[in-house]
C-alpha cells in the first residue's frame, strides 16, 4: 500500500474516496503535520497502490490495519472522506481497539443509490491512445456531461504513458465492485470509540435520515455542519475542516496512548 509520512507524534492516517488519491487531503496533511505523525495513503486501485480484485470495506479495513502492522502502529486516528470515511468507520467496527477515533467526511454508514456511471463510461471510453494533451482529455470529459470542477478533480488521476496517457486507477475493478463501494456490508456491530462526523451544509450524502445508523453504530458521535459546502467540503472550505478535525483530535491527546 503506497503511502506518505510527514511530522511527528500520535499517528494519524488520512483516507482519499473514489477517484481519489494521497494527495486529496494533502491539505490537511499539512496543517496537522506540526503536532501529529500524518500518514496519507493511495487505497487499493488507486494512485500508487497495487491493482487487485476486490473492493468490500473488510477489505480495504485489512490493507489499513496491515499498514498499521508494517509501521508497527498500535493505535492510530483515522480520517476519511466519502468513501475513506466509509473505510475509516469500517476499520474502526473490524479493529476497535486499534482505532483511537475516527472523522468521517460527508458520509454515512449506509448504503446509497447508483450515481457514478456517467462518470465511469466518460473515463472507460476515452481512446488514451489518441489524447495528446490534458485538454483534450477534459474536452472529452466535459462533452460526456461531466461537470468542471469534477472533471479536473478526475484528471488528477491522468498520467503520461509511452504513447498517450493511461489512468491511474483501476478503473475494471472499480466499476465491477461498485456495488460494494456504495454499499455497507459490516452490519450494525458499534464503535464506542470517539467518531465525528463532519457534513457539507449544501450535500444530501448525510441526512437526518442517517441519524439513526450513525448513532446506532457509533453511539458517540458527533456532528459538524460546514456552511456554504457540499461533497467536496475540505477543498471547498479547508480552513473550516481543519480546524474540526485538529479541535477534535487536540481534545483526546492528553490521553492518547
Amino acid at each position: 500500500m503506497h503511502y506518505q509520512r510527514i511530522g511527528k507524534g500520535h499517528p494519524l492516517i488520512l483516507i482519499h474516496g473514489l477517484f481519489g488519491n494521497s494527495q486529496n487531503l494533502r491539505n490537511l496533511a499539512q496543517s496537522l503535520a506540526g503536532r501529529y505523525q500524518v500518514i496519507s495513503v493511495d487505497v487499493r486501485n488507486h494512485g500508487q497502490s497495487p491493482w487487485v480484485d476486490g473492493m468490500s470495506y473488510q477489505e480495504l479495513a485489512q490493507d489499513l490495519i496491515k499498514l498499521m502492522d508494517w509501521l508497527d502502529l498500535p493505535q492510530v486516528a483515522l480520517v476519511g472522506h466519502s468513501m475513506g470515511g466509509k473505510i475509516a468507520l469500517s476499520t474502526a467496527i473490524q479493529a476497535p481497539q486499534r482505532i483511537r477515533a475516527v472523522v468521517a467526511a460527508d458520509i454515512a454508514p449506509v448504503a446509497y443509490e447508483h450515481h457514478h456511471d456517467n462518470i465511469f463510461d466518460a473515463m472507460l471510453s476515452m481512446d488514451l491512445q489518441a489524447i495528446d494533451n490534458r485538454q483534450q482529455a477534459m474536452d472529452h470529459l466535459l462533452k460526456a456531461g461531466i461537470d468542471s470542477g469534477t472533471s479536473a478533480f478526475l484528471l488528477k488521476n491522468l498520467a503520461r504513458a509511452e504513447q498517450g496517457f493511461q489512468w491511474r486507477l483501476n478503473l475494471a475493478a472499480l466499476r465491477k465492485h461498485y456495488h460494494h463501494i456504495i454499499g455497507w456490508q459490516m452490519g450494525d456491530a458499534p464503535y464506542s470509540g470517539p467518531a465525528l462526523f463532519i457534513k457539507g451544509a449544501d450535500s444530501d450524502y448525510i441526512t437526518a435520515e442517517h441519524q439513526g445508523s450513525i448513532l446506532k453504530q457509533f453511539p458517540n458521535a458527533k456532528a459538524k455542519i460546514i456552511n456554504g459546502t457540499g461533497h467536496w467540503l475540505h477543498a471547498e472550505k479547508p480552513a473550516a475542516f481543519n480546524k474540526l478535525v485538529g479541535d477534535f483530535l487536540d481534545q483526546l491527546s492528553h490521553d492518547w496512548p
